[in-house]
């Protein structure tokens, strides 16, 4: 009995799956044969006897250009074009028209949203085309424009999407950052600068989108798409600070205006990193706009003689040879010559004569004065008296001159050097001749403002997945290329330099700033115009490092004007950048504490024994493991986020790190809890700034009097953060008018 019942209800599954699969075919036939859906009724021959598939490129980003905090320098921007039907035999969807059949009212609305001329408007929608576009007006529209549209829900009106590449800061550092562009295909690349070079890195993998449309282009309605998804580039987060930038433009644009200089150009660089925080010329270009007048790079593509800021190698090599002693003397007046039989200038009397600049003469002077005066003629004494002229070009090869330095790829002028004849190799040891770049200078004088270490410059800090910021695909770390002096010799040259800038009567005196001291060489250099000396332009330039005491960090400022002979007595426009790199460090407050100084500025600060290490790589390291490594070190450790895994670190791996420095370890780049800040000074604030990529505004000098976001809060990425500093008496008064405009609230309510 049970089997029959059993047998009874297969035979009824049998035949429930007959007609389901009978009622599926005889659709399938309808659709196929009478292009009629059976379900739904549908007619479907307008579409069936001209369907395609259609396969549509999906663009993928292009990965941002980030500086150091995180702020973006270069992105892409997905956009839309407006697409207008205009046929009539589009077929409808539904009840709804699917073209521009009320034209004035839509050429109404759309002239007011893209504020375009009504007449205008409706001259593109009264034309006999299947569909048209409306000009440049109607592309490139953000999606607040597009929604804004969407919303008036007008029949016909449609958009594709396209992506533009945008550069937030328009002119920042823009020769080397360059730009990318779109070809016809709607693909973006680089085209210049950085965007060229790392393109690879920037480039992401296209994804498709296949469907089914009729004869007009029109989807088919409940067709399935195939969709491949595209995979963004990487991004890209290079040294430059955004803030000592802007201030590096600012400057050069002043510099402009008050000399009316053909050319202005600079950067900053951390000395015992390489870390370019800054670089630029003027006139540059928006990136946007791409009004572009100058495509090379001057720092890099432009070899020229850089006058007495190369006499600084001339003193270090006899230096470093033993063959030196600052206090003897020599002749300042004026350096004759001949020459001996291997062509190496020789004092000699004769008529061939070297003099200083505007013919002044200084006696017989020292040779330590023959520096910070910046002479010419003691340059050669040492040069050919002291050494020979080929001990001095072997030491300018050390110091990587007449080579490309060669550093993220971007490309290089190796320079010209001069050394044939015997007035070749004199004018060699003041700066004349021969030609370097500015990449080349930043390298070499790594080594004079350290301990003789020379680093390599570079501009690309890492490159990280765009969809995982912790996912590091490359990481740059600081590259020794070379020890071309000995640590002694580089603290002998560095106190000179100190005496150049800081002396009453040394040449780079009008360069002094408040926050701390610099040390410094001038250079001043005729322009050579094919070849002569007859244009009267020269090159005015300087190259500094800061503070004195410990150099951090390393700025060279360079214009070529018609010539003046206060061009190094004007000196507004470095200055102002100058103080901006020492207040971004925060050299400031680090040479009040050196002092001495307390908040009350009466008491001598205890004396605590500073020690010095090198930072731990600790990215994509476990906390334990940071812990462990930063247990010795005497820092004070701060976690950012709840993340079990560092994702960033500052000091990045390889800085130096010095007792009671804080660190700051980043786990999460959503949240973080917002420290006490009270009493921080400028570059600890500027440390948490860099690490987390949070927004920052900074207000006044000295250090943290208030915050406006509690200590103990959860800030959210988003969040303006305020930071003030000042002095303690300057937060009392702070706190006070607070309570005092508390306490007016109070009453008021």
């Amino acid at each position: 009995m049970a089997k029959r019942s059993r047998n009874r209800e297969l035979r009824m599954i049998f035949l429930v799956t007959l007609a389901a699969t009978v009622l599926i075919a005889s659709d399938v036939f309808l659709v196929a044969v009478g292009k009629v859906h059976l379900r739904s009724g549908t007619d479907l021959s307008v579409y069936a006897d001209s369907a395609n598939t259609i396969t549509e490129t999906i663009h993928a980003l292009r990965g941002n250009i980030l500086d150091r905090s995180g702020n973006v320098i270069a992105q892409d921007r997905k956009t839309y074009n407006i697409v207008c039907i205009l046929d009539e035999n589009r077929p409808a969807v539904g009840d709804e028209i699917a073209y521009v059949k009320d034209k004035e009212g839509t050429a109404e609305i759309l002239s007011d949203v893209l504020n375009m001329d009504y007449e205008t408007v409706l001259e593109y929608l009264s034309q006999d085309v299947y569909q048209t576009e409306l000009g440049e007006k109607g592309r490139n529209l953000p999606k607040g424009k597009k929604d804004e549209i969407d919303s008036y829900d007008l029949p016909g009106i449609e958009f594709t999407d396209s992506i533009q590449r945008i550069y937030p800061y328009g002119t920042f550092a823009s020769n080397l950052i360059g730009y990318a562009q779109a070809d016809e295909n709607g693909l973006i690349s680089g085209k210049m600068g950085l965007e060229l070079y790392l393109n690879s890195y920037l480039t992401g993998t296209d994804g498709s989108r296949s469907y089914q449309v009729d004869k007009q282009g029109y989807v088919l309605p409940g067709m399935k798409e195939n969709t491949v998804s595209a995979s963004n580039g990487y991004n890209v987060y290079l040294t430059l600070d955004e803030g000592i930038q802007s201030s590096l433009e600012e400057s050069m644009k002043m510099t402009s205006n008050m000399f009316n200089t053909y050319s202005v150009w600079g950067a900053a660089m951390e000395v015992k990193t390489g870390k370019i925080i800054a670089w630029g010329q003027y006139p540059s270009f928006d990136a946007n706009v791409r009004d572009i007048t100058e495509y090379n790079d001057i720092g890099t593509q432009l070899p020229y003689e850089p006058g007495s800021t190369l006499k600084t190698f001339t003193w270090a090599a006899a230096i470093n040879e033993g063959k030196y002693k600052g206090d003897d003397t020599t002749n300042g007046n004026e350096f004759c010559y001949y020459w001996d039989e291997d062509d190496n200038p020789v004092r000699a009397n004769t008529d061939r004569c070297i003099y200083n600049a505007r013919m002044i003469n200084y006696g017989d002077i020292d040779y330590d004065h023959g520096l910070i005066y910046s002479l010419n003629t003691v340059a050669a004494a040492i040069q050919t008296e002291n050494i020979t002229p080929q001990i001095h070009l072997d030491y300018l090869k050390k110091f990587g001159f007449f080579q490309k330095v060669d550093t993220d790829g971007i490309p290089e002028i190796n320079g010209t050097l001069n050394f044939t004849w015997p007035g070749d190799r004199l004018s060699l040891c003041y700066g004349q001749g021969s030609t370097v770049t500015m990449l080349q200078l930043l390298q070499a004088y790594s080594a004079v403002f350290s301990d003789g270490t020379m680093v390599k410059p570079y501009f690309v800090e890492s490159v990280r997945d765009s969809y995982d910021n912790s996912k590091v695909i490359y990481q740059a770390e600081t590259k020794v290329v070379g020890n071309p002096i000995k640590e002694e010799t580089a603290k002998q040259l560095q106190e000179i330099l100190t005496r150049t800038a800081n002396d009453e009567d040394g040449s780079a005196r009008n360069y002094k700033i408040p926050e701390c001291l610099i040390m410094g060489k001038t250079g001043t250099t005729e322009w050579a115009a094919e070849g002569k000396y007859e244009s009267g332009q020269t090159i005015t330039s300087l190259m500094a490092a800061m503070p004195a005491e410990d150099p951090q960090v390393m700025v060279y400022y360079a214009f070529r004007a018609d010539y003046d002979p206060m061009a190094h007595a004007k000196t507004e426009p470095q200055i102002n950048f100058f103080r901006k790199v020492a207040m971004t460090y925060g050299f400031s407050s680090d040479r009040q504490e050196e002092e001495g100084e307390t908040e009350e500025g009466t008491e001598q600060q205890a004396v605590t024994q500073i020690k010095k290490y090198t930072m731990p790589n600790l990215l994509n390291h476990s906390i334990d493991y940071a812990n462990d490594k930063l247990d010795d070190l005497d820092s004070d450790v701060l976690i950012l986020g709840d993340g079990d895994t560092v994702i960033d670190q500052f000091p990045r791996s390889g800085d130096f790190l010095v007792t009671g420095q804080r660190v700051f370890l980043l786990t999460d780049t959503g949240s973080f809890v917002m420290p006490d800040l009270y009493g921080w000074t400028r570059k600890d604030v500027a440390a948490l700034w860099a690490v987390t990529g949070f927004g920052f505004q900074l207000a006044g000098e000295g250090k943290v009097i208030s915050q406006n976001i509690p200590p103990g809060t959860v800030v959210t990425r988003g969040t303006s953060i305020k930071v003030n500093f000042g002095l303690k008496q300057q937060a009392e008064v702070s706190e006070d008018t607070e309570a005092e405009e508390q306490q007016e609230d109070e009453n008021t309510e």
